[in-house]
């Protein structure tokens, strides 16, 4: 297991890049570069609770959240794998990989937000997650420093 670490400077207030990070229209945005259909973020943003990652035929990860403090940090603990409505957090290849970390740090930087992502993986999933979150980031970024004209 390694942990790989990405972190960007935002020209946006912290509330903002959140908003960015989690609301359903643009989750599925930033979170394209994962794969395919990589699209949907089922939450109930409860620590201890569940929180789904699912591509668009519902399949994907089972997480909770370890811990919260928005907009400034959030941190998943990956629990297992969902197919075809099924949750596993028990099997052989499940238990290589339960209680991975997903981690989010924002913070005030000269008036922006300095946003750090953690995740640990596997070593064969590290080409997979900087991709994503490589490309991932530069959207937020993008989406965030977007002007908003209507507020003009």
């Amino acid at each position: 297991m390694e942990t790989l670490s990405y972190e960007t400077i935002i020209d946006a207030p912290l509330q903002k890049v959140w908003d960015i990070l989690w609301s359903p229209e643009t989750y599925s945005v930033w979170t394209q570069y994962f794969g395919a259909g990589s699209s949907i973020m089922k939450s109930d943003w409860k620590v201890d609770g569940k929180t789904y990652f699912l591509n668009d035929k519902g399949d994907g990860m089972v997480s909770t959240i370890d811990s919260l403090d928005e907009p400034n940090q959030i941190v998943f603990k990956h629990l297992g794998m969902i197919e075809n409505g099924v949750e596993d957090t028990q099997s052989k290849e499940v238990m290589e990989w339960n209680g991975c970390f997903e981690k989010y740090f924002l913070t005030d930087y000269e008036g922006k937000t300095k946003l750090h992502a953690e995740v640990q993986v596997e070593k064969q999933w590290r080409d997979h997650m900087n991709t994503g979150f490589t490309k991932g980031l530069i959207v937020v970024k993008s989406l965030a420093e977007r002007v908003n004209l209507t507020s003009v």
